[in-house]
């Protein structure tokens, strides 16, 4: 330690000039001048929009003319006034809709990610509507829901009376279920190719000992294939809450928030760019941000509990069957 101390000590110091010059120098040089347009982008688009937006969640104001700050009063109406917090209540359909979506996008890719006859094309097939842009898929659900087009043609030819079937887009009975299932058609393929990579990724060996156990094929997805998949489980059902929060496009385009359909970035869109209720529209970007980061915190903690390995490499369920054989064992010794 001495020699090495004392080695440093006889180093000569270098100037400022023969550090930049030096190799350590132009490697530090180099990188900050990459890093720093991103960054500035990134600051100029991003950070410095948002920390506008929380303080003209403060004011009450337009987009020109007079600033009035009212503290956290748009905070206050956001959870008080009814159509603000009652198009929040709305993200519950969109919510179910995302659960139905889920199960069904994972019956799908445990049934196509084995050798199935068409298999390829029915992949194709479900996963097309995600390419699709979703102003076009709001039009056609548009036409497809309106009185007396597709749905209500081939209703009728099912033998249902026309008279009595409601006005899909405007009997507030039904209306945002139809809308919630158009976002179940949309993403349903993207959720099961998710799924399929996931399940082709577990170990086939598992699978193999299985069949020769005589596993049935409810077994084999119950103690093989969704405990591989968890994570991807977890990522989807974290992705799908924070899209039915922020469903936007459905509504929009095809009923434009009227007959009780606006949900919340609906309504934040009319009170920003139509009412110019700016401070408001703002506070709710506010709050819908921090119901992200919550629901993100909160994946974090289900997955960093239940998902991830411990220091001895077992995860929470292991832990768990090892608790239950450790009473039992317990147990009959008593």
């Amino acid at each position: 330690m001495k020699s090495e101390r004392s080695v440093k000590s006889l180093r000569p110091k270098l100037s400022i000039k023969q550090q930049i010059m030096s190799m350590r120098g132009q490697r530090i040089i180099i990188t900050v001048a990459f890093m720093l347009v991103p960054l500035l982008l990134l600051f100029l688009f991003t950070y410095l929009p948002f920390f506008k937006m929380g303080q003209f969640s403060l004011y009450e104001m337009r987009y020109i003319g007079k600033r009035t700050f009212v503290g956290l009063q748009n905070y206050a109406d956001v959870f008080s006034r009814n159509d603000v917090f009652g198009s929040l209540k709305l993200s519950l359909y969109y919510l179910a809709a995302s659960f139905i979506q889920l199960a069904l996008a994972l019956y799908l890719a445990a049934t196509l990610s084995f050798k199935v006859k068409g298999g390829a094309f029915f992949k194709g097939t479900i996963f097309f509507p995600y390419l699709v842009c979703g102003i076009a898929i709001g039009f056609i659900f548009k036409f497809f829901f309106t009185r007396g087009f597709v749905l209500d043609t081939v209703l009728g030819y099912l033998g249902a009376n026309l008279e009595i079937l409601p006005y899909w887009l405007r009997d507030t009975g039904v209306n945002n279920i139809m809308l919630a299932a158009t976002s179940i058609w949309r993403y349903l393929g993207q959720n099961m190719v998710l799924f399929i990579g996931a399940i082709m990724s577990v170990d086939p060996s598992l699978y193999e000992a299985a069949n020769i156990d005589g596993a049935s094929g409810w077994n084999k997805f119950r103690h093989i294939t969704l405990p591989g998949i968890q994570s991807i489980v977890v990522l989807n059902m974290i992705l799908s809450i924070s899209g039915s929060i922020s469903a936007f496009e459905p509504p929009f385009v095809i009923t434009n928030g009227t007959f009780g359909t606006a949900t919340y970035f609906v309504m934040m869109n009319s009170l920003a760019h139509e009412k110019q209720k700016v401070g408001l529209a703002s506070a709710m970007a506010v709050v819908l941000m921090l119901i992200i980061v919550l629901v993100t915190l909160f994946q974090r903690f289900v997955s960093s509990t239940f998902l991830e390995e411990d220091k001895n490499g077992y995860t929470f369920s292991e832990r768990r069957a090892m608790k239950k054989r450790a009473d039992a064992r317990g147990g009959r010794g008593v």
